[in-house]
């Protein structure tokens, strides 16, 4: 059973994030802002101007009070002790903040947004140093890869998955989920089996750098190894039955969280198959060039059908939480030191479930 954290907002929570001291920020529908602390006590609350959807919020390491937080085309800096008191804000993107991701040196901030486009702002000079213009539809996650502050993933409703060096304005890598998509067509299928296309939802990389995983439309969370200039993907399973939402890698391991629009929420350990991998490479057969398609921005109401065959593959979940609701954001984090899964979804209200160990 959960915790309920409520009273902090009256819409529903679209995001969340920790700090290294034990606080916690959620952003929700409005433009709501609240910061909480570890036993969900309300810190502080704002609600920006023209009620644009807080979509994104972020922590910084190195001072614990300061938080980034994007809502409609901008983003807002702020200290969590004087929520109403705005420290700066910046204007860079042309179209609503999906995503904001801080690079470990956290002199670089980016910022995906509806147009597809990247946005890397140089902190120390408060301008735009790159624009990542490769995504053809919105990009929907942006991540730094941690001990690599100029390289960072990205993936998007275009159902790309890109690898970036900032060095570079174009990618170095780049992937089609719809290729899989493709290839699971020419197999058997039940009878009215949909096959919702991989529009590609979420990334998250694990503290090691070289490892990331994404979760997509069509029910399936990939896990990716960074190979130099390019990714091979180590794993691909069916983690839902509806779209998945939300991946959120476990700090300092290859636990990984899943959430869905199914309203399940997922633990798995991808570690074993990924040294399988290796110990083991295997040959990627041929792939079908995939034909060109464009995507709206996700749905409340999206939903797929998977066969049971396709359930999970070899991999199994360690953990399965019947939620009960989709959900928008998943955090990992330690209150009070001990492992705790927080979850934002359509209600107004923060779900805490305690991680046992496993």
């Amino acid at each position: 059973m959960s915790v309920k954290w409520t009273g902090g907002h009256s819409s529903p929570i679209l995001c969340l994030n920790a700090s290294k001291e034990g606080l916690l920020a959620s952003g929700a529908e409005g433009g709501e802002l609240t910061a909480w602390g570890e036993d969900g006590n309300l810190l502080g609350h704002t609600q920006f101007p023209g009620a644009d959807d807080v979509t994104s919020v972020i922590f910084s390491s190195s001072c614990p009070t300061k938080l980034f937080a994007s809502h409609g085309e901008t983003i807002s800096v702020l200290d969590v002790r004087a929520l109403k008191a705005c420290v700066d804000h910046f204007h860079v993107n042309e179209e609503e903040i999906n995503c904001l991701s801080l690079n470990e040196n956290e002199n670089l901030l980016a910022s995906a947004d509806d147009s597809g486009a990247i946005k890397i702002l140089d902190l120390e000079s408060k301008k735009v140093s790159r624009s990542l213009k490769r995504h053809s539809n919105i990009c929907s996650s942006v991540a730094f890869r941690p001990q690599r502050p100029l390289s960072l993933v990205s993936c998007g409703l275009d159902m790309q998955v890109m690898l970036w060096n900032l060095q570079k304005a174009r990618p170095l890598w780049i992937t089609n989920l719809e290729e899989d998509k493709a290839e699971e067509a020419e197999g058997p299928q039940s009878p009215g089996q949909l096959l919702n296309p991989a529009l590609a939802h979420s990334v998250s990389v694990a503290s090691c750098g070289n490892v990331f995983s994404c979760g997509a439309e069509d029910g399936k969370v990939r896990i990716f190894k960074v190979m130099g200039i390019k990714c091979e993907q180590e794993l691909g399973f069916r983690g839902h039955s509806l779209g998945v939402s939300q991946v959120c890698f476990l700090p300092e391991s290859y636990l990984l969280l899943s959430g869905g629009n199914d309203g399940m929420i997922r633990l798995w350990d991808v570690s074993s198959e990924i040294e399988k991998k290796q110990k083991s490479p295997t040959k990627h057969p041929h792939r079908k060039k995939p034909k060109r398609a464009t995507f709206t921005k996700q749905g409340r109401n999206t939903s797929a059908s998977v066969t049971e065959q396709e359930d999970h593959g070899r991999i199994s979940p360690k953990l399965n939480i019947e939620h009960g609701e989709k959900v928008n954001w998943l955090l990992g984090t330690k209150i009070k030191g001990h492992q705790t899964i927080l979850v934002a979804d359509q209600t107004s209200c923060i779900s805490v479930y305690p991680l046992n160990e496993v």
